[in-house]
């Protein structure tokens, strides 16, 4: 991790392999030769609002308790009642049968990065402490835009243990200006003096 001149920590794990990455990519392959794109991308949404609102999802995600089958029996279900389309339903079979429904979570950021990318945009994380203002985003958004000259999606989320400032992640790049961030190098400044 380095800190830019601005006081920014930016950390790249580009390098790291990264399974989530590799299904995103064959699920983005897949949707593309279909012509399932706009389709899986909604339902890879969908996905995403209800593996975040539901405790149970995610424990069923997680759990080393549930089989694999079990874990692909749980998907299916909620794939059907969902209406999910035929190519995210066999994805998560195949995700469940692989004993991979815990990296769902990747790829699912995995895909958006690259749909983003198709449209000539750049896909960006964002935390920050306390929930933005439309102000604030359009502000961040136009920063964005004009640091990595690329219109930004942002998606935003807030995590009070950041305490203050924000974090954006964009692609393997993290840019790290909380204030948590800058305690913990003051904090081990203090340390090593």
């Amino acid at each position: 991790m380095t800190m830019t001149p601005d006081g920014f920590h930016v950390a790249d794990d580009s390098s790291a392999t990264d399974v989530g990455a590799r299904y995103a990519q064959a699920l983005f392959d897949l949707a593309v030769e279909t012509n399932a794109l706009p389709v899986v991308e909604a339902d890879l949404k969908a996905l995403e609002a209800m593996r975040a609102a539901s405790a149970d999802l995610r424990v069923l995600l997680r759990s080393p308790q549930f089989s694999a089958e079990d874990k692909g029996k749980g998907l299916a279900a909620i794939a059907e009642k969902a209406e999910l389309s035929d190519t995210t339903r066999k994805f998560l079979g195949l995700l469940a049968a692989n004993r991979r429904t815990l990296a769902l979570e990747d790829i699912i950021k995995s895909f958006h990065r690259l749909v983003a990318a198709r449209r000539g945009a750049v896909s960006a994380q964002v935390v920050t402490a306390v929930p933005l203002t439309d102000a604030q985003t359009a502000s961040l958004a136009a920063a964005l835009r004009t640091a990595l000259g690329k219109d930004p999606e942002i998606e935003t989320r807030v995590d009070p243990a950041i305490l203050g400032g924000v974090k954006v992640r964009v692609g393997s790049r993290l840019y790290d200006a909380s204030l948590k961030s800058k305690l913990d190098s003051l904090k081990f400044a203090l340390k090593r003096a």
